[in-house]
């Protein structure tokens, strides 16, 4: 589980399918047992709170979205923080669950794109697209792109260098630079890597 402090009142989780398998849920689980589901977040909000020295009250809105291989990321927000209650520890989860079929990362710094584009080109990637957005840089592959290949590899390779994006392919589309709109990573390859001297 990796969290990150984002403001004041903001906080995120990246749990991947490992990670809940290792607290006893399935991704299935997390449409079907409720309880089971409550209790995960409860646990993961109070061990936010410990390491991120956040302190939990009031109404927190927690937005999941499952990304398709690699996990969930959870954006929590706290609201309400001025509500009084006899209950000192009192707070209320209002949660909503989205799940994505892309495969988008997004890097804070280019030079992550070429070391991932070098790797994944060196596994037979050739494909992809990058945009600039918001001050980060995205790559998208395509079920084209890697449909030969491992999938929880190229996951686990792209998770080295970035995070799994939450911003969809329609934001980035209509709010982004587009870098690079196809053989993003054949053309990082060639324009940063193979014409290095060696």
């Amino acid at each position: 589980m990796r969290l990150e402090r984002m403001s004041n009142d903001k906080f995120k989780i990246f749990l991947t399918f490992d990670d809940l398998i290792e607290r006893g849920l399935t991704k299935e689980d997390l449409w079907h047992d409720l309880p089971r589901v409550h209790q995960l977040f409860s646990d993961m909000m109070y061990e936010a709170s410990d390491e991120l020295g956040f302190e939990l009250d009031g109404t927190l809105l927690v937005q999941v979205y499952l990304l398709q291989a690699q996990g969930m990321f959870i954006v929590v927000t706290q609201t309400d923080r001025d509500y009084q209650d006899e209950d000192e520890d009192y707070i209320e989860m209002k949660v909503t669950l989205d799940e994505s079929k892309e495969l988008i990362f997004s890097f804070l710094e280019f030079e992550d794109i070429i070391q991932v584009s070098r790797r994944l080109y060196n596994l037979g990637v050739v494909g992809g697209s990058i945009v600039h957005y918001q001050d980060y840089y995205y790559m998208k592959l395509e079920e084209e792109d890697i449909q030969e290949l491992n999938r929880e590899q190229i996951i686990a390779l792209m998770s080295e260098f970035g995070t799994p994006s939450i911003v969809t392919s329609h934001r980035l589309c209509e709010y982004g630079k587009v870098v690079m709109s196809n053989q993003a990573a054949k053309q990082v390859y060639d324009y940063f890597i193979n014409n290095t001297p060696e």
